[in-house]
């Protein structure tokens, strides 16, 4: 999360693209378009992967996805494949299955109303009883009566993957520059013409900000407004230990994930903490359709751990091309996982498989997820020329993360994207649409 800089550039002085942000959509779509012969810069203020990109479940989901989100993902699954043919390096890419456990009986029927319209799109979900639940996930010493299940959802190590992707962006032609913010857009005749980094400007005619947690930030200063928060989220691994699930797995609020090192990834399901700040006020009203659905869900702190972060009190919201921004100020968001969390999901694990015995965490960290009101993305043209978006994955990113990178590769070619576009629209906060909340699954 914090690795020594391993690409340098230089910075070249003229791209055909220039994207903004070293995630996993910020690096797909460099991969994708260095592959299509484009010249593509990747700007990174920090690490490639450094934030949420590196610090995730590591599941590859097609279950419960929005609807309009899952032809993305399902085309998501064979790029990865296709990926990691590419690579150099073992990411850990397995097709393990993904299992949502419950004993709601009104969530039993979200999941059967999801499959009625999903399974014709081409997964292979389906609602398991609980004796299948057994045999799938046996020594459990809570039953489950029922569960949904896609026997082709994936996993891999997002630490390992999202680098491994930016070493082949690279090897097939992208420039990718580390410890290089992105400080403002320079626009000639209210277009697009290039990007003053900290190194230096860089022209290019299409820029795509990719930013996650920091995009609405970057975004505001130049006129652009999204309703974008973020949130922290704790994650846990723990050393390694017998397998009773080779997969992942959530149920109340603890979600699994066998590793490929023998471990397990622990994480506090459906729990995340807001820090509040200047935004959280802006957009609250936009939001309460998502806290009414779900009131308890978050915790609320009255402003961030430190200085810098893209919703503190303190952060500076108005820069130019001559003064230090934001993304220089903090070039990593690392903040402190939740300790009493930490300690919640271990004895979870523990008594949910006593065969393990001791169950010892080896590490905890956490991160910020960027997330919209509806639970879905941002992927579309900005409202100025030659500025394209793709941010908002909330909590959804790495797994769908190739296809959306392909797809934003296309959007500034000029291709056909392939996909309906139109629920993850710039404009559907603002021309009136009734706001519709992804699948709460």
């Amino acid at each position: 999360m914090n690795s020594p800089v391993e690409h340098h550039g230089p910075l070249p002085k003229a791209a055909e693209v220039v994207i903004i942000g070293g995630g996993v959509i910020g690096v797909s779509a460099a991969y994708y378009l260095a592959r299509a012969g484009v010249s593509v810069v990747l700007l990174e203020k920090g690490r490639i992967a450094g934030e949420q990109s590196s610090r995730n479940w590591g599941w590859i989901r097609q279950q419960g996805r929005d609807l309009a989100e899952l032809p993305i993902m399902i085309e998501a699954n064979q790029l990865w494949r296709e990926i990691a043919a590419d690579l150099d390096e073992d990411i850990g890419l397995a097709t393990c299955g993904l299992t949502y456990l419950t004993n709601d009986e009104a969530e039993t029927a979200r999941y059967e109303d999801w499959l009625k319209d999903a399974v014709p799109m081409g997964v292979d979900s389906r609602v398991l009883s609980g004796r299948e639940i057994e045999t799938l996930l046996p020594g459990m010493t809570k039953p489950y009566a029922a569960a949904l299940h896609t026997p082709s959802d994936m996993k891999a190590e997002p630490w390992v993957a999202v680098p491994a992707i930016a070493r082949a962006a690279a090897r097939h032609g992208a420039v990718i520059v580390e410890q290089c913010a992105a400080q403002v857009l320079e626009r000639e005749g209210g277009k697009v013409s290039g990007v003053q980094t900290e190194q230096g400007p860089i022209r290019a005619g299409e820029v795509i900000v990719a930013g996650g947690a920091w995009s609405s930030l970057f975004l505001r200063n130049e006129g652009v407004d999204i309703p974008q928060l973020s949130v922290r989220a704790t994650v846990a691994a723990t050393g390694p230990l017998p397998e009773v699930h080779g997969g992942g797995a959530v149920g109340d609020s603890l979600a699994f994930r066998r590793r490929q090192d023998g471990g397990y990834t622990l994480a506090a399901s459906g729990y995340h903490e807001i820090f509040v700040g200047f935004d959280a006020f802006r957009h609250a009203t936009k939001y309460l359709p998502q806290l009414r659905r779900s009131p308890f869900m978050r915790a609320y702190r009255p402003r961030a751990p430190e200085a810098g972060y893209p919703d503190g009190w303190g952060t500076k919201r108005r820069w130019d091309g001559s003064s230090t921004s934001p993304f220089e100020a903090q070039r990593i968001l690392d903040p402190a996982p939740n300790a009493g969390k930490v300690a919640e999901i271990r004895a979870a694990f523990e008594s949910l498989f006593p065969a393990l015995g001791e169950v010892r965490i080896a590490d905890s960290w956490a991160g910020m997820i960027d997330t919209m009101p509806d639970i879905v993305p941002v992927v579309d043209r900005a409202p100025v020329s030659g500025l394209s978006i793709c941010t908002g994955m909330c909590g959804h990113g790495f797994g769908i993360g190739p296809a959306f990178g392909r797809i934003m590769a296309d959007m500034v070619m000029g291709n056909d994207i392939g996909h309906d576009m139109r629920r993850f629209r710039f404009g559907r906060f603002s021309d009136g649409s009734r706001l519709e909340l992804g699948p709460d699954l």
